[in-house]
């Protein structure tokens, strides 16, 4: 509203130069812009980033398997290179051991998987996730997640164009201003040396 006040105020004012009208109506296409292309950028990419993401939990569910592991032993813990507060902590939540599986396809596989059981015994089972001829994977996206990042991304997105757009605008603000300057001190000089002078129209 300040913008589109801004272009009426200035439509017939007497004192009014070019650029006075020039940043008015840049103000105005900026809020403009602010209000449908932002939005709309951040729609479009939220749409295609949904779209996306459904498709990748698609194909996932489709490549991915749940099968149930047995535990065999203890695997033993690498030891880390240096102290990592991540990986320490990680470590505590999950354990490596050596189990045994088949797969979709029936083939039969033992090796190093993590698990959260806290006491992972012989003969304990458990639930991973293997593509079909068996090697682990890690757990599909589940949907509920997908739709968090698509809107997240939209959200990325509309900020991104309202940054962009509002940088513009002020770039533009920025030349102009300079070149009203550059005019002011033009005029100035033309007119300085004669100022206060008898006789000089001052």
């Amino acid at each position: 509203m300040r913008a589109a006040k801004g272009v009426w105020r200035w439509r017939h004012n007497p004192l009014r130069r070019a650029t006075d009208l020039f940043e008015a109506w840049v103000a105005l296409i900026a809020a403009l812009l602010l209000l449908t292309a932002a939005p709309a950028a951040g729609w479009a990419t939220g749409s295609l980033t949904d779209e996306s993401l459904r498709q990748a939990v698609r194909n996932q569910r489709q490549q991915r398997h749940p099968v149930t592991a047995t535990v065999l032993k203890p695997a033993p813990a690498p030891k880390p290179a240096a102290y990592d507060p991540e990986s320490s902590a990680g470590h505590e939540k999950r354990r490596p051991i050596i189990a045994k599986w088949t797969a979709v396809d029936g083939s039969r596989h033992t090796g190093t998987v993590s698990t959260v059981l806290r006491t992972a015994r012989a003969g304990d089972t458990f639930t991973i996730w293997t593509d079909r001829a068996g090697r682990v994977v890690s757990r599909p996206m589940d949907a509920a997640t997908a739709r968090v990042h698509a809107v997240l991304a939209g959200i990325g997105a509309a900020l991104t164009a309202a940054g962009l757009i509002a940088c513009a605008r002020r770039l533009i603000v920025r030349r102009l201003v300079r070149r009203r300057y550059a005019r002011l001190d033009q005029a100035w000089a033309a007119a300085g040396p004669d100022w206060g002078r008898t006789g000089a129209g001052s």
